[in-house]
């Protein structure tokens, strides 16, 4: 069974730090929270899993270059026959079972990723503060700028906390200045995922970007 929950948040000013005015948004989720566990874990392991890259690859003795003659022959030698010096038991040889590259692949319904994104979002409320916009119109890359941006609002870089700044378009400029700053993380509203959201221990979030999330990620 589905319930749907408003989540109101308060437009925090860029310059002076007051709440503006609320913003309401409605998302539909599980009645159900232990269901509600279970779709955030399928969404991460699925999400998990896809990221495996799988390129481990080894040679079987049919591979491995060389190895085309008989080393001796077959009898009256007084060593052990050998048919190729690529044998897996030589040196430089092939490899008995060996990794081989490997497509790793899982599937998760739309509905069900869009389903688990709500409810993690629906879980970091108190932990969220929107704002209008977030160093707008950057003419050139600043870290320092977008550090001093985000003590404005209590979070601060050097405690091991992750921030994840969520704006409604990525742009060059704040995507340089966010870069080097190792516990925050800048990410599009339609570009969301559960891994991000289930790190992020404080979240940033522009007007816009609420905007995209209500109309994206909500049906």
């Amino acid at each position: 069974m589905s319930i749907k929950k408003k989540l109101i948040y308060s437009i925090i000013s860029s310059e002076d730090k007051t709440p503006k005015y609320k913003k309401e948004i409605t998302l539909q989720l599980n009645k159900n929270d232990d269901h509600n566990m279970y779709i955030i874990h399928r969404a991460l392991i699925n999400q998990l899993h896809n990221c495996r890259q799988g390129n481990a690859n080894t040679k079987t003795r049919s591979e491995v270059q060389g190895g085309g003659k008989k080393p001796w022959k077959q009898k009256r030698t007084g060593r052990a026959r050998a048919g190729s010096i690529r044998s897996p038991l030589w040196k430089g040889g092939g490899v008995i079972f060996g990794p081989r590259t490997i497509k790793y692949k899982k599937k998760i319904n739309k509905k069900e990723k869009k389903l688990a994104l709500r409810i993690m979002l629906y879980n970091k409320f108190q932990n969220t503060v929107v704002t209008e916009y977030i160093a707008n119109n950057l003419e050139k890359p600043s870290t320092k700028l977008i550090i001093n941006t985000l003590k404005k609002y209590n979070l601060n870089v050097d405690k091991p906390k992750n921030i994840l700044i969520i704006v409604g378009k990525k742009t060059h400029n704040l995507y340089l200045s966010t870069r080097n700053l190792h516990n925050v993380e800048l990410i599009a509203a339609n570009h969301l995922n559960i891994v991000s959201l289930l790190k992020a221990e404080n979240i940033l979030m522009t007007i816009d970007a609420l905007d995209v999330i209500q109309n994206t990620y909500n049906d």
